[in-house]
This record gives structure tokens, C-alpha cells and sequence, in this order.
């Protein structure tokens, strides 16, 4: 007996499903401002991430130095 074929169909993730509404809704140049924006969002934080860790390194340096 053989076993019946398997299909593979790729299950849409939650941010495709999102992108797709996105898309149905707002205007290329409005989907566009929006990534934009958020690749803002996320490039801030990684600045202030970096700031944090810089200042905790100068921090130590400081400490070190002054013991």
C-alpha cells in the first residue's frame, strides 16, 4: 500500500496576512511612508542601544581608572 502524496503549501505568516491587508487598504506611497517610518523606529533604537552600551563601557573605563 502506498502512501498518499504529500503537498507542500506554505501556511501564510501573520505579518504576510498584515501586509496583504496593508496592501488592500492604504496607497503604495502611504505603505511606503509607513515602512519608512518604522525602519526609523527600529534604526533609534538601535542608536540608543548603542549609546547605553557606550556610556556603560566609558562608565567602567572611569571606575577603573580612578581606583
Amino acid at each position: 500500500m502506498q502512501a498518499a502524496p504529500v503537498r507542500a503549501t506554505a501556511i501564510p505568516t501573520f505579518t504576510d496576512a498584515l501586509r496583504a491587508v496593508e496592501s488592500l487598504l492604504l496607497s503604495s506611497g502611504q505603505r511606503t511612508a509607513r515602512r519608512n517610518a518604522w525602519t526609523s523606529v527600529l534604526e533609534d533604537r538601535r542608536r540608543a542601544k548603542d549609546r547605553v552600551e557606550a556610556q556603560r563601557v566609558l562608565d567602567e573605563a572611569v571606575a577603573t581608572r580612578t581606583s
